[in-house]
């Protein structure tokens, strides 16, 4: 038996049993074992253009030489904090974090997720305000502990736990009447991602996002954005609010904050906000969250997108990337639906869920990976590195066009 049979075995024997089911149907049952820059190689030393991104957290490509780097030299000295003493790269990482976040974020805490950095805003929203009602939007993902599922607004994920931390309320994304109708004086805050990632790569209408904005204020009402995947450059802005000039004032982050070495969340917020934790600042903690080998990594990753300029380039390279979509989209209308997304975040919308079943293990094949959007099956999702080269780019295109080629001439029945 290879590695890739015996791992496959162990992986259903003793994970999850249908997941190693669904990565075999889907063509992703080869066993990583490498990975650097926009690349991963397997264990049979086939290798792969990475568009599938870690949903996000490979902005910085694999083993980014600073973000490796950093993480190395803090492993050699401190890996995990005392929590009786000051951490010096927790304080650090938060001061880096008050200089690149909009407007007057000030103040963060870390913890180890995306889900987890959603947990403590919502906490501090009720904290700050006094009120418990949230506002999220219909189609939304904020993860998958209790208060995230409670924000997010796709059933499938949440009907298995109810019932959920109430309170919450959902609208229509981009809808700007119905979110005036929902926000009143009983509202805490208001919860949404700046483009809906899991929900299909999704973009607003560009007065959305300043409306919620004027809304919230009409309310004494606070503004969550979740930037937990489209922060750090992903959409071709530093935070994807800059497009829109909107300031949160609890804005989350994780993903691409570890530089793709280490996991990390934050969240981050005004200090309006956080004067609520000034006589109770244990109220909410994290045994490992800030801890020094996170922490080292994230300053490296944030110094790395700002220094290389990622946002910029993710900006031109995801302009390339959507005009060839968008060609591929002209020769087959039978099958691509809509080409939509921001920067390096970009949805290719099928007119059948079920072509993805064939076009994503084509690609595959041909040596890109691509994923789904968890609330729209319906979309394949390309979030590369944004170091990708144009050349890779090119190599993307040409492999997906194949793939919609191959199912357009297999007659692929929906």
């Amino acid at each position: 038996m290879g590695i890739s049979e015996e791992t496959l075995e162990k992986f259903g024997r003793y994970h999850n049993p249908s997941l190693a089911r669904l990565l075999k149907f889907t063509g992703y049952a080869a066993v990583e074992e490498y990975a650097e820059g926009v690349r991963i190689t397997d264990s049979e030393g086939r290798t792969f253009i990475d568009c599938g991104g870690g949903y996000g957290v490979f902005s910085l490509g694999h083993r980014h030489p600073r973000v490796v780097q950093a993480v190395k030299d803090q492993l050699d000295r401190m890996p995990m904090s005392s929590k009786v003493l000051i951490n010096k790269q927790l304080a650090d990482l938060a001061e880096r974090l008050a200089q690149v976040t909009p407007g007057d974020l000030q103040y963060s805490f870390f913890c180890n997720s995306g889900t987890e950095a959603v947990e403590g805003a919502l906490k501090l929203a009720r904290l700050a305000t006094g009120r418990t009602r949230i506002v999220a939007a219909e189609n939304a993902f904020h993860g998958k502990t209790f208060g995230g599922m409670s924000a997010s607004g796709r059933d499938i994920y949440k009907e298995p736990f109810q019932p959920l931390v109430p309170g919450f309320d959902h609208v229509p994304f981009g809808d700007t009447a119905a979110m005036a109708a929902a926000v009143n004086d009983d509202t805490a805050a208001v919860i949404l991602e700046p483009v809906q990632g899991e929900g299909g790569v999704v973009v607003p209408p560009d007065d959305y996002l300043p409306a919620v904005r004027r809304i919230c204020d009409e309310h004494g009402v606070l503004l969550i954005l979740d930037e937990v995947q489209t922060g750090l450059g992903r959409t071709g802005r530093l935070f994807a609010c800059e497009h829109w000039d909107v300031v949160p004032d609890i804005m989350t982050m994780a993903k691409a904050l570890g530089g793709g070495v280490m996991p990390i969340g934050a969240f981050t917020a005004s200090a309006a906000v956080w004067k609520c934790l000034s006589t109770r600042p244990l109220i909410h903690t994290s045994t490992f969250g800030g801890n020094q080998l996170a922490c080292a990594a994230g300053i490296a990753a944030v110094d790395a997108i700002v220094e290389e300029r990622l946002p910029e380039r993710a900006a031109v390279l995801g302009e390339r990337m959507m005009a060839g979509l968008e060609e591929l989209r002209l020769r087959y209308p039978d099958i691509i639906k809509e080409v939509r997304g921001k920067g390096l975040l970009i949805g290719l919308e099928l007119t059948d869920p079920g072509y993805g079943g064939y076009i994503i293990p084509e690609m595959v094949k041909g040596g890109v990976t691509a994923v789904y959007t968890l609330n729209n099956p319906g979309v394949i999702r390309f979030e590369p590195p944004l170091v990708i080269t144009e050349e890779d780019i090119d190599t993307v295109l040409r492999v997906t066009g194949d793939a919609v080629a191959r199912a357009a001439g297999a007659g692929v029945n929906m």
